[in-house]
């Protein structure tokens, strides 16, 4: 129920994936077999400054060396690769790359601040990692991915598909003494990335040949098969049973979702809800699969813009699931996402 976006795994992600998996690797190869080697992969601004040492800025900000930020970044990039699905690989890893090189500036302006201000030098050694962009697709979570109540405490705290999410960035902001640094460099270049500061995402930007390179060479070895319908639903004598009871929950989650909004709205239409007209398809199909579907007379099917086909599938799901969500929500794109990444 907290999942915000979806559970067909990593496919149309194999950069997600890579980052998940590869820094990982390396962070449990240098915390366990390779501590001596640790010392090369310190993010050390003042080393930077005084040494010259350039190479820590690339070194220093791709592998966690505190596995607790590597256990929590990993889950935040499990979660986020719906972006990837969404926008494609190339536009993914630009908005990385943009985040990732603005937020060595906004990490440089932030230290010197508090030097001059506050005279606090020790903030030039700060957390190792891929965090700052892991922090600025933050923003775009904010912004693009819909908000879906599953629970409620007492009757006044809200409990949504973004709550998790949210406590697991908290609990990676808080996991460092100048970890809140980083956080708010990442922040600041996410925003300054997704609202297209001075045209910065035509600049930093992953050009087309490299994006093919990759295509060709790394995502063979990445990618993920589209995950059939059987195997998200079960397996076995109990997968049309499990149908129904998905179809039943969809046709009851959206009769309450349309209650709801007319309950806020407070614009009574006159008259009761015509359930069968809201939701024609959820009734022909449930009476179809019960054997019924000879004895009433099948309306004609919804027609459905295949744009929003188009968007849905770009976040993972089948096309099958798009057209049923669609008709069923008589084509309300934000409705028919809500519930497709809550089912």
């Amino acid at each position: 129920m907290f999942t915000s976006t979806g559970s067909s795994g990593f496919y149309k992600a194999p950069l997600s994936k890579s980052l998940l998996l590869v820094p990982s690797a390396l962070s449990l190869l240098l915390a366990l077999l390779l501590p001596h080697c640790q010392k090369f992969f310190l993010y050390d601004l003042q080393a930077v400054k005084n040494d010259f040492q350039i190479w820590r800025l690339i070194c220093g900000r791709i592998i966690c060396l505190d596995l607790k930020d590597t256990f929590c970044s990993s889950l935040l990039i499990y979660n986020f690769r719906i972006f990837e699905r969404r926008y494609g690989s190339r536009k993914f890893a630009s908005f990385l790359l943009g985040s990732w090189v603005l937020s060595a500036l906004f990490d440089f302006l932030l230290v010197e601040a508090m030097q001059y201000s506050l005279g606090i030098t020790a903030a030039t050694n700060l957390p190792s990692g891929l965090l700052a962009p892991v922090f600025a697709l933050f923003v775009p979570f904010y912004c693009s991915i819909p908000r879906v109540q599953v629970a409620q405490i007492m009757g006044q705290f809200s409990i949504t598909n973004k709550t998790l999410i949210y406590i697991l960035g908290l609990q990676l902001f808080t996991s460092g003494s100048y970890i809140w640094i980083i956080a708010i460099s990442g922040l600041i270049s996410g925003m300054c990335y997704t609202s297209s500061v001075l045209k910065i995402h035509q600049v930093l930007c992953v050009p087309s040949w490299l994006a093919k390179l990759f295509s060709r060479t790394l995502e063979p070895i990445f990618a993920t098969a589209e995950p059939t319908s059987e195997a998200r639903i079960g397996m076995g004598a109990t997968v049309d049973l499990q149908r129904q009871q998905r179809v039943e929950q969809l046709d009851r989650q959206l009769m309450l979702s349309q209650f709801a909004q007319v309950r806020r709205q407070r614009q009574p239409q006159g008259g009761m809800i015509n359930w069968n007209r809201l939701f024609p398809p959820l009734r022909q199909r449930r009476n179809y699969q019960d054997g019924r579907g000879s004895e009433q007379q099948a309306s004609p099917p919804l027609e459905v813009s295949e744009e929003q086909v188009a968007r849905l599938m770009e976040m993972g799901f089948s096309r099958g699931d798009a057209l049923e969500a669609l008709r069923a929500s008589n084509n309300d794109l934000n409705m028919a996402t809500n519930f497709l990444l809550q089912h």
